[in-house]
């Protein structure tokens, strides 16, 4: 029993690392190392550099960063293609990390499984917010960015206190994953064509800004 219990909050808090470092890699660290600090947690040794006060004050500015950055429409969807490029090596490295010297071979799979899961996360944080910003009020951002940081705190918290329930959570929100990138990458692609026809920058026939984003509801016609 005590093995299992090893094996799932190992898991939990890999693939919880790599969740999160898909939506806000800097919450997520700093959340790791307050957890450290308050004594709720025992990092391995690969991770333990992530309370390091050094490492916290890096991780804690560019938080301060990107919580202005992510709520400015346009401004966060710049900030989340330059992000590609960090938030998905870090994820990789995080789940890596959280599995400890077990085996070269375990390490190598947490790292490869780790940085898809922080692609995925990314890629559905990222399209929801170009379709976000065709709205022309910026609460709609401001919610979403909000609940971002929001989910990973308590993301984080729950894969270190609960971590049987959070895998059953992460299981379900992969689903929900799967069945939604779809749909919002057709939304983003008529958004992109919109903006090529606004332009002059393609010649795909003339399309509505208020048809780029998807009814996820929408169910195919029955013929008449």
């Amino acid at each position: 029993m005590n093995e299992l219990n090893h094996i799932s909050e190992t898991l939990a808090l890999s693939m919880g690392a790599a969740w999160g470092s898909g939506i806000n890699l800097y919450a997520t660290v700093l959340m790791l190392g307050y957890l450290v600090h308050t004594g709720n947690i025992d990092l391995p040794p690969d991770l333990m550099i992530l309370a390091d006060p050094l490492v916290m004050g890096a991780a804690g500015l560019m938080y301060a960063v990107e919580f202005f950055a992510d709520k400015i429409p346009g401004v966060d969807t710049g900030w989340d293609t330059l992000h590609t490029f960090i938030r998905i090596p870090a994820g990789a490295m995080l789940a890596a990390g959280a599995i400890g010297d077990i085996s070269p071979a375990i390490e190598i799979s947490a790292a490869l499984v780790g940085g898809g899961l922080a692609a995925s996360t990314h890629a559905t944080k990222a399209g929801s917010r170009v379709l976000i910003n065709t709205s022309p009020e910026p609460f709609t951002n401001w919610t979403a960015s909000i609940a971002e940081d929001i989910a990973v705190f308590v993301g984080i918290w729950a894969s270190i206190q609960h971590p049987t329930f959070f895998v059953f959570a992460l299981i379900i929100f992969i689903l929900i994953m799967i069945w939604a990138l779809p749909k919002l990458w057709k939304g983003i692609k008529r958004v992109f064509t919109f903006l090529g026809r606004l332009f002059g920058w393609s010649t795909e026939p003339d399309i509505s800004l208020s048809d780029t984003v998807p009814n996820l509801s929408d169910k195919p016609s029955k013929p008449d």
